[in-house]
């Protein structure tokens, strides 16, 4: 079945069209990203910006011709974190609508756990399992344990997008800053070591683009190379050091880096102090517990699993 999935989060909007086979085999016919910031400011004001929702409408124009060419039997706009909660959606539900024709899909944090989930784990076994997926975004973070199904998860109301607005919001935030964002990032955890037994996993899966951009730094790559950093193991020392080092840069010098988006240049400090947060929590917890813990990064995520959650699910 050919399938068209639209993932817009806080950060990103990305499509997905691919042909899935009856036994769950995804082939990728075209996948395409657009830096939209629809998020931008809604931490504070609790609706969407004119101009974040037109950036947003923009891309997907162009994302609705490139679909339009695959001829797709199905299509799923998936909505998360930033559209959650505001205000003004209403008016992002009907300008999704008059592009695709159909209403965005504003899921769960529990829904986009399982997608993740489904995602990030499609081309492992059990062997490697328990699992657990970190799918660090713009405006939340989900943590999600399991082996061949999700056994628990936890969305956390944090993500590039919230903690630069929150408390980098400069070019290169001072200690103080540094600090109070670790502060906000622990408390987050805290609450989540309550649903998600840090302790149980085997296998780290780290996605979406802070954990990927992050990852390209620590391997030297000269540019993007999706096939390079699918797959990829690295160490918690590895995130920690790329964490300090994209903290310590200005705007100009994270923007030079040559596999750098231009629209991640603002947030990738937080978000990498993020991840090497989450990542050093559930290693101390593992290694606490008598176990031992292996690092993956995947370019497989939500967007994948919803892809083939969408050809696999009868309707």
């Amino acid at each position: 079945m050919r399938v068209a999935a639209l993932d817009c989060g806080t950060n990103s909007l990305r499509l997905l069209v691919a042909d899935v086979s009856a036994d769950g085999a995804l082939t990728d016919l075209r996948r395409e990203t657009r830096i939209v910031r629809l998020g931008q400011g809604v931490d504070a004001t609790g609706e969407f910006a004119p101009e974040a929702l037109e950036r947003t409408f923009s891309a997907a124009r162009e994302f609705a011709e490139v679909a339009a060419e695959y001829e797709p039997e199905k299509l799923r706009f998936v909505a998360t974190s930033a559209s959650r909660d505001v205000k003004n959606r209403d008016e992002f539900f009907a300008g999704i609508f008059s592009i695709f024709g159909v209403v965005p899909d504003v899921i769960t944090g529990d829904e986009e756990a399982r997608l993740s989930f489904l995602g990030a784990t499609a081309e492992l076994g059990p062997a490697d399992g328990p699992f657990i997926v970190m799918d660090l975004g713009g405006g939340s973070t989900e943590l999600v344990l399991g082996t061949e199904d999700v056994e628990a998860a936890v969305s956390m109301d944090i993500g590039s997008v919230r903690l630069t607005e929150r408390h980098l919001p400069v070019e290169t935030p001072d200690d103080e800053q540094i600090r109070a964002a670790i502060a906000d990032i622990d408390a987050q955890l805290d609450q989540a070591a309550q649903i998600v037994d840090f302790s149980a996993p085997r296998t780290f899966i780290g996605v979406a683009g802070t954990v990927t951009t992050v990852t390209a730094g620590v391997l030297g790559l000269g540019s993007y190379q999706r096939e390079r950093i699918h797959g990829a193991r690295i160490s918690v020392a590895d995130v920690d050091h790329e964490a300090r080092r994209l903290l310590a840069m200005d705007r100009q010098s994270r923007a030079d880096l040559p596999y750098m988006h231009p629209g991640r240049v603002d947030v990738i400090g937080a978000g990498s102090l993020l991840f090497a947060r989450i990542v050093a929590r559930i290693d101390r917890a593992v290694t606490e517990a008598g176990g031992e813990l292996g690092i993956r990064i995947s370019e497989t995520d939500i967007l994948d699993g919803t892809a083939l959650d969408l050809a696999l699910t009868r309707s």
